[in-house]
């Protein structure tokens, strides 16, 4: 019996370094897939060496795997004049790439897939409301200028969709009030962490990873490391983050920034006017192996945005071992505790720099251990496994088959199997 075909859909290119929790989301869903599906991606490439449009065999996180690159781009990190969305949606208008399974990852690509035949899933991943909200910041999305269009288009796809997956409660919500006729299409999911790259290390061994980190930077023995990480855009409001660090008056703070976007060049001039130079150090875009071995040194991760689903990013910070300051935005307040982070109850730089320094000052209070727990129920194998097991059951009913089948996923140092009949 041929393998059923799962494609997964976004325009980026997975062996560049891309910054952004659906990245990271996908390249787990593939790490993780059974060997019992064929797995395909159709994303972008940063030159010209392949032909668009055509298949080619390749291999992603040890998995092999079938991509065909649609669109070329230099560098996904930055906005284009043109709207990214816009011009991979563009390049698969006009092309039947009908699989068994289509996971999606942003909506107004499926303008073009609703002639396809398969079953189709859509994977939200932000707040879909505060995404769209007229009142937010005006240079953060483009439907935010035009959120009675965005739900239009919304209105008229969602139709198509055989499932709807949220890691957001508020987005679950949107969708089974705004569309009764599919509200049992709509669910909450885990969003993903990878056990295997994000891990934490003792106490000691932290301290004295800090240390080599600080003699490397040229710091003071006792310098203490704040991490932010994401792209710079205007959800993720860095300019508020800088600021915040402004007004912290404890010696030896330093922050990381590890990222890259449309908003680099603003923030470089506002460190310098905030005299922060000294004090910031902007790390470009990491690889997520590299950024876990930060996560692991620092002393606390921050998000400053406006607007979230359930980062990707604070899901890996926890599973290193490191404490959480937050503003109050999508899933995370519900995710910590008080002794895996703080939720700033207010989006302004005295609440941040409380928090952060109630972090800095006791650190006994944040236990790697509380961190790590915190994240545990997010295992990338446990939430991918459980989608591809159902995947498989429903496989299984479409074609009548009746011959059982074991689907083993290594979860950590144990096995755990999927028996299912088909």
């Amino acid at each position: 019996m041929r393998k059923p075909v799962l494609t997964i859909f976004y325009q980026f290119n997975p062996w560049q370094s891309s910054i952004g929790g659906i990245q990271t989301v996908i390249r787990s869903f593939v790490k993780y897939s059974p060997k019992e599906f064929e797995v395909r991606l159709v994303g972008t490439q940063s030159d010209s060496s392949h032909p668009l449009g055509k298949w080619q065999d390749a291999e992603l996180a040890g998995r092999e795997i079938r991509f065909m690159p649609v669109l070329t781009l230099p560098n996904d990190n930055v906005r284009h004049l043109i709207p990214t969305t816009v011009k991979y949606t563009a390049a698969l208008w006009g092309r039947c790439l009908s699989s068994d399974f289509m996971h999606f990852h942003r909506l107004e690509p499926t303008l073009a897939t609703l002639n396809w035949s398969g079953e189709k899933t859509l994977f939200v991943h932000n707040d879909i409301g505060k995404q769209i909200d007229a009142s937010g910041k005006k240079d953060a999305i483009l439907w935010q200028r035009l959120p009675k269009v965005y739900l239009a288009l919304e209105s008229f796809l969602v139709s198509q969709f055989d499932q709807i997956l949220s890691c957001n409660t508020d987005s679950v919500a949107h969708y089974r009030q705004s569309y009764p006729a599919i509200a049992d299409r709509v669910s909450y999911i885990k969003n993903t962490v990878d056990n295997e790259i994000c891990y934490p290390l003792t106490w000691e061994e932290r301290d004295q990873g800090r240390r080599a980190l600080a003699q490397q930077m040229s710091l003071a023995a006792d310098t203490r490391f704040l991490l932010f990480a994401g792209r710079l855009h205007a959800q993720k409001d860095p300019l508020l983050l800088v600021r915040s660090i402004a007004t912290i008056n404890e010696p030896n703070v330093h922050l990381l920034i590890a990222g890259d976007g449309d908003l680099q060049g603003e923030l470089c001039a506002e460190i310098d006017s905030l005299g922060l130079s000294e004090r910031v150090t902007l790390l470009g875009a990491l690889v997520q192996q590299e950024l876990a071995q930060l996560m692991r040194l620092c002393n606390a991760f921050i998000l400053t945005s406006a607007y979230e689903g359930l980062p990707l990013v604070v899901l890996e910070a926890l599973a290193c071992g490191l404490p959480i300051v937050t503003t109050r935005c999508g899933e995370t307040p519900n995710l910590l505790d008080a002794h895996s982070g703080i939720v700033c109850q207010e989006r302004t730089t005295a609440s941040i720099a409380d928090a952060l320094c109630q972090v800095l000052l006791h650190p006994e209070d944040y236990p790697i251990e509380a961190c790590v727990q915190s994240a545990e129920p997010y295992s990338a194998r446990f939430v991918a496994s459980a989608v591809y097991s159902d995947m498989w059951k429903r496989w299984q009913q479409k074609h009548n088959l009746s011959q059982e089948l074991t689907i083993p996923t290594t979860l950590g140092n144990s096995q755990e199997q999927f028996n299912v009949q088909i």
